[in-house]
């Protein structure tokens, strides 16, 4: 399905049907002057989020060379964190002297994201890295002050998210901002090369598959909220946990592999599935209270017929397995092998990768990817070239949803439905407080609400 037309009709039922997105649907019409950061200027960051992925991004983003360019602000819900990436950043040797924060530019709480942005001016980056449920809350104020984004993947967890990340993005292109999305493989050179010869090489693509399956990471390590501790503290401390935070464990790891496998389906045109139907199930969670499965295996079906099988599982003492490739009328294509960086991209005459079949093979090293998108960014914002890169993020996003919900249900997903579900799973994520009641509550014991596969069909557990 090629630029599927749910979309544009999901925008305009969206602006129907939601006020909360009143101010940005009207930023959407009105275009106010761009200031890009000429070649001498400095350009100015504010990192939002501060765990170990922003504090990754935020070195990758002062390690770009086409001009100067400093962390001015950084923003969080918790203190330790934020000293913890404060601390990492100004004592490396790289880019430590590129970290200008004194502490009245240090900004805790839920409405840190707006003091840390008001830092800066048109031309300017704010880094959005904190749990995706977020995401579109940060966004919008980030538009209203017309500053350049980067936002980490994944973006939206829901259908109404979804939506309203699209009409946010329009928003956003009517200001010319410039919006890099964390989704690097699209910057990887390795991959572009291989998107380039790929159908040459290996005909017509039939199939795509990936693995991404390695030990048990990413969940919650307490196996009961501390008494102490507030429910949205400890949800959001452990956000891969939780859907409505983060998407789950689905979103989070497997969305590079479906975007890169899309992207191979048919480099010259966005292509996505219109169709998920999968399987998973929970095998040894103990203790955990956490609301992923152990298993997921989600069958895409692109509107040609041809399928993406997605297979992933985070067990300990397993076979681990990390790559894509895609399968062609004339040959095989590896996307990615061992690892998202390097990739390993090559190319095969049969199915089997044998070494007698390689046809091409990227030469190695690979210039990092992580790096890559930062300098395409930056290079954007300081020569006013085309940067928009939400709708693919939320595109690829949806397609997780569909997997996710697919699995969680029991029940087939296709794109309408995903795009045109009204459940919103924190629909009080630009109100939240600390103390404050969280969007998913626990039970008596303890325990939170599990995907039941087959019970619950309209959600993906009880509300």
């Amino acid at each position: 399905m090629n630029n599927p037309p749910a979309i544009a009709t999901s925008r305009r039922q969206f602006l129907k049907t939601t006020g909360r997105l009143a101010a940005a649907s009207a930023l959407s019409g009105v275009a106010i002057p761009y200031v890009h950061a000429a070649a001498g200027d400095a350009i100015q960051l504010a990192l939002v989020g501060c765990g170990g992925r922003g504090t990754g991004a935020a070195k990758d983003a002062l390690s770009v060379k086409n001009g100067p360019i400093k962390l001015v602000a950084m923003a969080d819900l918790f203190p330790d964190r934020l000293n913890s990436s404060y601390r990492a950043l100004a004592q490396d040797r790289a880019v430590g002297s590129l970290v200008e924060v004194p502490p009245e530019r240090k900004f805790l709480d839920f409405d840190a994201y707006k003091h840390a942005i008001d830092c800066l001016k048109p031309g300017d980056v704010v880094l959005l890295t904190t749990p995706p449920a977020f995401r579109w809350v940060h966004f919008s104020y980030a538009i209203e002050k017309g500053i350049n984004v980067f936002m980490e993947k994944p973006v939206t967890v829901d259908g109404p998210t979804t939506r309203r990340m699209l009409q946010l993005a329009e928003a956003a292109k009517a200001k010319n901002l410039k919006v890099g999305v964390g989704l690097m493989c699209r910057h990887c050179a390795a991959r572009h090369a291989l998107m380039e010869r790929m159908h040459d090489d290996i005909g017509d693509v039939l199939a795509l598959q990936c693995y991404r399956m390695h030990p048990a990471v990413g969940t919650c390590f307490e196996p009961r909220k501390p008494a102490n501790v507030s429910e949205n503290e400890y949800q959001i401390r452990n956000f891969h946990s939780f859907i409505w935070a983060s998407g789950g464990l689905f979103n989070d790891f497997y969305i590079h592999h479906i975007d890169e496998c899309c992207w191979a389906k048919n480099p010259a045109a966005p292509t996505w599935p219109v169709e998920a139907q999968a399987l998973g199930g929970r095998h040894y969670r103990g203790d955990k209270v956490d609301q992923n499965f152990d298993v997921y295996s989600v069958e895409y079906t692109f509107a040609d017929g041809a399928k993406l099988f997605l297979n992933g599982r985070t067990m300990n003492g397993c076979e681990e397995r990390f790559c894509s490739y895609a399968l062609g009328a004339k040959g095989m294509a590896v996307i990615c092998a061992n690892n998202h960086s390097p990739a390993h991209c090559a190319t095969y005459k049969s199915h089997l990768q044998r070494a007698e079949d390689l046809i091409w093979a990227f030469p190695q090293p690979e210039p990092n990817p992580y790096q890559l998108e930062w300098n395409d960014l930056i290079d954007a914002i300081r020569n006013d070239k085309p940067c928009n890169e939400v709708a693919r993020g939320a595109q690829a996003s949806l397609v997780c949803n569909m997997g996710r919900m697919a699995a969680h249900t029991g029940r087939p997903v296709d794109w309408d439905q995903m795009l045109n579900h009204p459940h919103e799973l924190a629909p009080t994520a630009d109100r939240l407080t600390l103390s404050g009641p969280a969007p998913l509550l626990a039970d008596a014991d303890g325990l939170y609400p599990l995907p039941q596969p087959g019970k619950v069909i309209q959600t993906e557990y009880p509300v």
